[in-house]
């Protein structure tokens, strides 16, 4: 810790203060090359990320790719072994915990299941030392945020899932952090309490400013709460971006494929222009409406969103090139989900094509179902080249 806090140029003093400051930065919160290792295995890889003040940043990733490991090493819970991170222009790599102008909500919320509501919010203050007055003004003030005065006087059993989140926010916010820090916020909910409570958590912390960055497994809660996405694999950012840029156009396969469904398609670049690319594929000859920066010969990859792909009885007659861009394949299965339905088609070479149909598109006089020989096709914006 010593040696980590020596090549800083901020130090810790005596009482626990920041003797020195970094240079201050436009971005809020910057993390800068920071790497965790356990027993000689690395959990974070070199990451660098700057996150605004008032974002609302989300971690995005499988179990065991390190993102809950580098939101511990934000909280101060865990000591990078090397990188820095600064916090409104401070380096607080060194800090302990507790010296961290940063609060945390955990999955399980930690409530306190002996003290009321009231108390559960105001513990926090309590151990600061605020006077009563001032502590009695900020729980109210956050119970009417997250509207529980009515159940002030509760224990946690005595309430819901969704309430018992809302009162661990209330009191991670009640000590106004600078930062907060959201370990898989909603997963103790079940799926219909979550998609009610996303909106709701979002508008809580916007109405408050709070900078926010949290870790989920679930992309569509990611997708729905943050205004950025980092996507993590195997301890390393693979992507950052906007919800929709992440999905409409991923930088790789991985993120391709675990963002959303994918059809993906191997094959080789055989024509490249400045405003379209043709790639052959065992299934089917791709002519993607936009250039790349490729080389005619390379390997690449074409990515295809399900909801991109139409469905018909027929060769489809309106595309670009006629010989390009669509397949034969056999229902081999569908799921009907209300809103939309799911195919999956069987095509010459073996691969398995999803499909997905909004319902508002399904045919009065034509419903394919298992069996049937139909035609899949899509247009030469909806697919996305990757190399890598």
């Amino acid at each position: 810790m010593g040696e980590l806090a020596s090549g800083h140029p901020n130090v810790v003093a005596p009482d626990g203060t920041l003797a020195a400051a970094a240079p201050a930065d436009t971005h809020f919160l910057r993390i800068e090359k920071l790497v965790k290792e356990f027993d000689g295995l690395v959990a974070v890889d070199n990451v660098s990320l700057d996150i605004c003040k008032g974002e609302i940043f989300a971690l995005l990733g499988s179990s065991g790719c390190g993102k809950s490991t580098l939101l511990r090493m934000l909280a101060g819970f865990e000591m990078p072994t090397s990188g820095r991170i600064f916090l409104d222009g401070k380096d607080i790599a060194a800090l302990p915990p507790y010296i961290r102008p940063i609060n945390m909500m955990f999955q399980s919320y930690a409530l306190f299941p002996h003290l009321t509501v009231w108390d559960n919010v105001a513990f926090g203050l309590k151990r600061d030392g605020l006077p009563k007055d001032q502590i009695a003004e900020r729980v109210e003030k956050m119970l009417g945020l997250v509207q529980l005065k009515p159940y002030a006087k509760r224990k946690p059993h005595q309430l819901s899932g969704g309430q018992q989140q809302r009162v661990a926010l209330a009191r991670s916010l009640a000590k106004r952090p600078q930062l907060m820090l959201l370990d898989e916020p909603l997963g103790a909910l079940d799926k219909k309490l979550r998609e009610r409570t996303q909106l709701e958590l979002v508008n809580i912390i916007e109405s408050v400013g709070v900078t926010c960055v949290m870790v989920t497994h679930d992309q569509e809660e990611a997708m729905t709460m943050a205004s950025r996405i980092a996507i993590m694999s195997e301890g390393r950012i693979l992507q950052v971006g906007a919800p929709h840029e992440v999905y409409e156009t991923p930088s790789c396969r991985f993120v391709a494929d675990f963002i959303g469904n994918v059809n993906l398609f191997e094959g080789k670049l055989t024509e490249d222009a400045s405003d379209h690319v043709v790639i052959e594929t065992p299934e089917c000859t791709h002519y993607v409406g936009h250039g790349i920066t490729g080389t005619e010969g390379m390997a690449v990859s074409v990515a295809i969103r399900p909801e991109k792909i139409r469905i018909t009885q027929q060769p489809p007659s309106d595309l670009a090139r006629p010989a390009c861009n669509w397949v034969k394949g056999e229902v081999v299965d569908l799921a009907y989900l209300g809103s939309y339905t799911v195919y999956h088609l069987k095509l010459a070479t073996g691969m398995i094509l999803k499909a997905t149909v909004a319902s508002v598109e399904r045919l009065p006089d034509w419903q394919p179902t298992w069996g049937d020989s139909v035609f899949a096709s899509w247009d030469e914006y909806a697919m996305v080249v990757l190399t890598q």
